[in-house]
Parts: structure tokens; sequence; C-alpha cells
């Protein structure tokens, strides 16, 4: 007997990717490939017997049954991969995170609190889009000398580098409560592409997401900026 294993599949996906699997007769998937296959909602097709299920033809006659052969799998909603399951907890944990600094900042600057806000519904709309909902717009380029509409969803370095200084400085609560907004942020875009590496259908769609999320970490570093009191870009060269 002939076992496929998860590599098998992954070069066969790779060369041409498929929806549903067959087996050969004389052939077995080995846990991995099964998982594989289960993490991608591909229909497995396999020598064992449907599992028969009894369905009510009538509401009034409950004794009148048919047997009908149903694929085990058929209306069960699809497996997300531990990937994925990653990706969607990070987000939710950076939503928390939205919140909980729209409420530091609100003693502070009502008006910067709502923005950081603002922001954070926009990253809720990238969450919705990875677990298969519309994606909303994300925040417009506010055009500087360092950002503008053609690279504003690019990932950029920080302007500058956030020190004891600023610390000091009379909005030091509010530049590094945006910094370590935006330092979290920042891991959002691995977690996507490790969600999605596999996944070679699905490149776009998180080019996409990951393009949302720069813009809004680039927005953040603009806020920083104003925070700061300068009247010029700082971005690094």
């Amino acid at each position: 007997m002939k076992f496929i294993t998860e590599e098998d599949l992954r070069d066969l996906y790779r060369s041409e990717p498929f929806t549903t699997y067959e087996m050969e007769p004389g052939t077995r998937l080995t846990p991995g490939a099964r998982q594989f296959l289960a993490d991608r909602g591909i229909n497995m097709f396999d020598d064992q017997p449907f599992v028969k299920k009894y369905v009510v033809t009538t509401s009034e006659d409950a004794t009148n049954v048919k047997a009908e052969g149903k694929n085990p799998e058929a209306g069960q909603k699809k497996q997300i991969s531990w990937k994925e399951k990653k990706l969607y907890c990070k987000m939710k944990s950076m939503e928390a995170l939205f919140l909980s600094t729209g409420q530091e900042l609100l003693s502070k600057d009502v008006f910067l609190a709502q923005s950081v806000i603002n922001l954070g519904k926009q990253f809720a709309g990238i969450r919705a889009f990875a677990e298969g909902k519309g994606l909303g717009e994300v925040v417009c380029c506010q055009e500087c000398s360092g950002m503008n509409g053609e690279n504003f969803c690019e990932d950029m370095e920080d302007c500058f580098d956030i020190t004891e200084f600023h610390m000091q400085l009379e909005k030091g609560k509010e530049i590094l409560s945006l910094h370590k907004l935006r330092c979290a942020l920042r891991e959002v875009e691995p977690a996507i592409m490790e969600a999605y590496e596999d996944q070679p259908n699905e490149m776009k769609r998180s080019e996409e997401m990951i393009g949302k999320v720069n813009k809004i970490v680039n927005a953040l570093s603009q806020m920083i900026c104003s925070a700061v009191g300068g009247k010029e870009c700082q971005k690094k060269t």
C-alpha cells in the first residue's frame, strides 16, 4: 500500500491548485496529508463508505424516512489552520489595544483619542476581511514630504527613533502610547504572511491586507510627528 504524504500534496497543489482530491486504489493519506486538505477546505474522496443518514421527509409523518448517502464533511464549516487562528487572535488583541490606547489618551487629548478609535474601527474592517467578509476603506493619505499617495501603503521605517528624550516632552505620554500601538501593529504583517504562506491562491488578498495595515501604521507615524510638534516632516533618510 502506498501512503500519500503532506509533502506529496504540497507539490501537487503548488503545480496546480485543486478543490477536490480523489485517492487512487491502494493508497492512503497520512494524518499530515489529511490535515493539509482539511486546512484548505478540499473535499476528500476515498474508498471508505459514506455514512448513511436518515432524513424525515415530512413534518407530519416522522416514520416516513429514507436513507441518503451523505459525505460526512458536507455542510461542515471550513476548518482553519492554526496559523490563521493565530492571526485572528492577534488581530482581536490589536482591536483591544486600540481601545485601551484611546482610553489612555482621552484625559490628555480628546481629538487624538478619537483619531485612535477611528483607526481601530478601520483595523476591525481588515480583521473582518481576513475572516471572509468585506474590506472597508482605510485612512486616506495626508501627504507630507516623506509620505504620499504612492508609498502610503508600503512598509516604511519610523520617521525617527523614539527615545528617552521624548518622555520629557509635553506630550511624552501620548507619544509613547502611540509608539507602543505602532510597534504592536507592525507584528500583524508577518502574522498575515505566515497565515497564507502555503496558500498561493490567497496571495493577492494577503497583499491587500498588508497594504491596509501599513496605511494605519503610517497614519500613526504622522500622528506621532504631530505630537512631537515638528513643523516639517522628520522622516529619516
